[in-house]
């Protein structure tokens, strides 16, 4: 009798299910559904379909056919594809390094006036894009920009040309707008990851004689892998996804000859139409679904392939 009691408390409880997570789990999940996950499906399945004489037709893989065989589809996502590359390549070679050492140099503990600093770095990204393109065509204005005034001040107006106009630099300056209003994210990331270092590893590396910008490459830089990383990533989706500011500066035509046309003005003009160009709702969402394929494989790429290497860094 002893030994079955025994028996029978030694048996694992049941743990009681938790309803009340779910309860409160669920506004927050109905609210995604309706603004993420249900646009994005109905996005997904436009794709496949066309419109007939005002009816809709499934049509299958027929719009992607169209998308990348014909001539004059293929021409104009290739060029948006290509640039919206070049758009990403430029925030990760000149944004995320700035941001980089700017956290870096406001790391030092010795630096006055560090949160003046930082205010006015990361100032720009609360500005509206729209204020932003507005201001910097105003700067870059060949007639009434004070771009001109400035260079003129340092003898160096010989240098000026109107960047925005011309379709082998106008893509690099609209990048370099962006950079320069976003470039506080990132600052403002790393710098939190410098902060969250734990001081036993800076003394002790003080300790074995490393300082300065020799403790930064050599210890901290290592230990902030997996924030660049983040910071990578979130460059990829918000530059993939980039479209208020192209569209501020250089217009939903994006200008001039589409030399700063990216796959997010190329999705309007042929979602809603522009012009006398009439909208195509059916190829509009082909675009849409090809920019989160390519968002998708980035990300898991990302998650499957970076991440893992770097889980060694974090503490």
């Amino acid at each position: 009798m002893s030994a079955d009691m025994t028996s029978i408390d030694q048996r694992p409880s049941r743990r009681p299910v938790r309803w009340h997570i779910f309860l409160f789990m669920l506004p927050a999940f109905l609210v995604y559904t309706a603004v993420m996950i249900v646009p994005l499906g109905s996005t997904l399945w436009l794709s496949f379909f066309t419109e007939v004489d005002g009816q809709r037709v499934f049509v299958g893989l027929q719009n992607f056919r169209t998308l990348f065989g014909e001539p004059r589809w293929a021409a104009s996502f290739w060029n948006a594809l290509t640039n919206n590359t070049i758009f990403f390549i430029i925030h990760m070679l000149v944004q995320n390094p700035i941001g980089i050492a700017l956290a870096a140099l406001l790391s030092l503990p010795k630096l006055r006036f560090a949160a003046v600093y930082r205010t006015a770095i990361f100032l720009p990204t609360l500005l509206s894009f729209v204020i932003v393109g507005f201001i910097w065509k105003l700067i870059l204005s060949p007639l009434w920009g004070i771009a001109p005034m400035l260079l003129d001040l340092v003898h160096l107006k010989s240098l000026f040309a109107p960047w925005l106009g011309r379709p082998n630099s106008a893509l690099i300056a609209v990048s370099l707008i962006s950079v320069w209003q976003y470039v506080g994210i990132p600052m403002m990331l790393i710098y939190a990851a410098l902060l969250n270092i734990p001081d036993e590893v800076i003394e002790a590396a003080e300790m074995d004689g490393i300082t300065g910008w020799s403790q930064f490459w050599k210890i901290k830089l290592p230990l902030i892998l997996p924030a660049i990383g983040i910071i990578s990533i979130l460059t990829f989706v918000g530059n993939f996804n980039a479209f208020d500011l192209v569209y501020t500066v250089q217009g939903a035509l994006a200008g001039p000859d589409g030399s700063t046309d990216i796959l997010g003005t190329l999705l309007y003009r042929t979602f809603f139409g522009f012009q006398l160009q009439l909208g195509d709702r059916s190829m509009g969402a082909t675009i849409a679904t090809v920019m989160f394929f390519i968002i998708l494989a980035g990300v898991s790429f990302y998650l499957f392939a970076i991440q893992r290497r770097m889980r060694r860094y974090q503490f």
